[in-house]
């Protein structure tokens, strides 16, 4: 899990570079969903060590989902987005794959659905703010 930490902290490096490079910038909120995803994953370690790698497994699926809809939303032309994008959505997927192999488990219907709204609000505020 540690290389999965390591290629979360290359895909941040990533991203504010491409960023810089379109004379953008990361939301301001980034701090704030570091801490509340922190947060989350210390309460399902709490529960248990599967339950935690279940959250795990769980957000990728989600973080996933949302690189696609952002691999989708692009324009074709944006090679060098596109190549940071799919890289790191096959790098969400097995960060995925390696939480259920080490013994993550499925999550219950209501901690999804709360973990997706929860990802809905933080999108609307990053697209906002």
């Amino acid at each position: 899990m540690l290389h999965a930490a390591d290629e979360e902290a290359d895909h941040l490096a990533w991203c504010a570079e491409r960023l810089q490079q379109l004379q953008s910038r990361p939301s301001i909120l980034g701090p704030i969903w570091y801490g509340g995803a922190y947060l989350m994953g210390l309460a399902a370690a709490k529960i248990s060590p599967q339950a935690a790698l279940g959250f795990v497994a769980e957000t990728e699926a989600q973080v996933e989902a949302h690189l696609s809809h952002h691999e989708r939303a692009l324009p074709q032309n944006d090679r060098q987005s596109l190549a940071i994008v799919q890289h790191m959505r096959a790098d969400e997927a097995a960060h995925g794959e390696a939480a259920r192999s080490a013994g993550g488990i499925a999550l219950p219907m209501p901690a999804r659905w709360l973990m997706g709204k929860t990802a809905d609000l933080m999108r609307f505020c990053a697209y906002r703010i």
